[in-house]
């Protein structure tokens, strides 16, 4: 005869319940791979997302893992409440010898007519090479300029110097931007084809995370999947309203329960913050929730402040993290024969299916960027008995 033994043993004082927050709306999708989208942003249902504008892709890549995009073809590799998405964009390049040039790749980028703009405090232009003219403006060429490059030795890039013209040159990007091209020309006419340098490169990319030493005067270029991209942050906004207009229009109202109305310094649009005492997802009805200020131990009040006691098994400072393995409840079922001991653990993991979803809507949405470089045959484009026609455009932009 079975006897059922029920313990709960080691459990000496009560353990705080945790509940992993949810950033998405009701039975979507949190994460395309490895990168997670949070709500106003969207997955595989249109009505995950706030509306078209915040509904991207997450297709199939060359492996066959899922991958999140932006538009067509820029991979999103993080997206923050905030107000920024990080993408991936291919840097421009010449590539030369004395004949002249042998292959160039010129960029262009459109982030459509959504609510997107390039992060101007982000951001930097930056070009390398030792006879390198980068030129970059917008799509309505209201905004442009020109950084140069010259060098006649080998510099080495360095992350502690600023790129001061020697090897490299930097300028920064109005704010409001949408779209913008790049490309590269020859200020001497490669005239002085250089051992060291056979390349100058020409791109967008954040200065959190740029690293100079990554691009030495040596580097050649590569194609298709395996072409040179960099981190470009882009900003975001809920819609192209003032906080005071979009309070108006309750119905569309984009804050949620706890949460506040916020313009943001880009002039455009309004964004949503949690209010203090509060975190969580703003854009959510109730996205925002109170802090717990004892994030896993047990709170209590003392004069004029509290303490945070971690439970069984951890320990540390209770009010920012407790260290160590938790005890946790053991229920078992025991029967008279030693040899019928089980312990079962049950795990239950549901994963949605996912499916390339690629309209040619969203696409105009959220835009696209130039197809990633291809080898082409090398035969010569630019012949001494060419000219080539060099200009500079100095940093302006026209109120819109």
């Amino acid at each position: 005869m079975w006897v059922f033994l029920l313990m709960l043993l080691l459990l000496l004082w009560p353990v705080a319940a945790s509940t992993a927050r949810s950033d998405v709306k009701p039975g979507c999708q949190e994460k395309c791979g490895n990168v997670s989208v949070p709500y106003p942003f969207g997955i595989f249902e249109r009505s995950c997302a706030m509306n078209n504008y915040f509904f991207l892709n997450c297709s199939s890549n060359d492996e066959g893992h899922p991958e999140l995009f932006f538009g067509k073809n820029m991979p999103i590799s993080n997206i923050e409440l905030e107000g920024t998405v990080t993408v991936g964009i291919y840097a421009a390049f010449n590539c030369y010898n004395k004949t002249g040039i042998q292959d160039y790749f010129r960029q262009s980028v459109r982030l459509g007519s959504g609510p997107f703009m390039f992060s101007h405090t982000r951001n930097i232009f930056t070009a390398i090479g030792c006879d390198t003219s980068a030129r970059v403006t917008n799509y309505e060429f209201t905004y442009g300029a020109t950084c140069l490059s010259i060098c006649t030795e080998n510099v080495e890039m360095s992350d502690e110097n600023p790129c001061s013209g020697s090897g490299c040159c930097q300028t920064s990007i109005p704010k409001g931007l949408k779209s913008l091209n790049y490309s590269l020309s020859t200020y001497y006419n490669y005239t002085s084809v250089l051992d060291f340098n056979h390349c100058g490169f020409a791109f967008l990319a954040d200065n959190r995370s740029l690293k100079i030493s990554d691009w030495p005067l040596s580097r050649t270029p590569k194609f298709k999947k395996d072409a040179y991209a960099t981190d470009v942050v882009i900003e975001w906004v809920v819609e192209n309203k003032t906080c005071d207009l979009a309070k108006a229009n309750t119905s569309a109202y984009a804050c949620g329960t706890n949460a506040y109305c916020t313009d943001p310094e880009i002039d455009q649009g309004y964004r949503c913050l949690c209010n203090k005492g509060f975190e969580g997802n703003p854009y959510l009805k109730d996205g925002c929730q109170g802090k717990n200020p004892c994030e896993e131990g047990t709170c209590r009040n003392t004069n004029g402040d509290y303490k945070c006691q971690c439970p069984l098994g951890k320990f540390g400072d209770g009010k920012t993290r407790c260290k160590g393995v938790g005890i946790i409840t053991i229920i078992s079922v025991v029967s008279r024969r030693p040899q019928h001991l089980r312990l079962a653990i049950l795990n239950e993991h549901t994963q949605k299916s996912w499916t390339q979803q690629n309209s040619e809507e969203t696409d105009y949405l959220l835009g696209e960027t130039s197809q990633p470089p291809r080898k082409e045959a090398e035969k010569p484009i630019l012949t001494p008995s060419q000219t080539v026609i060099s200009f500079q455009i100095e940093n302006y932009t026209d109120s819109i």
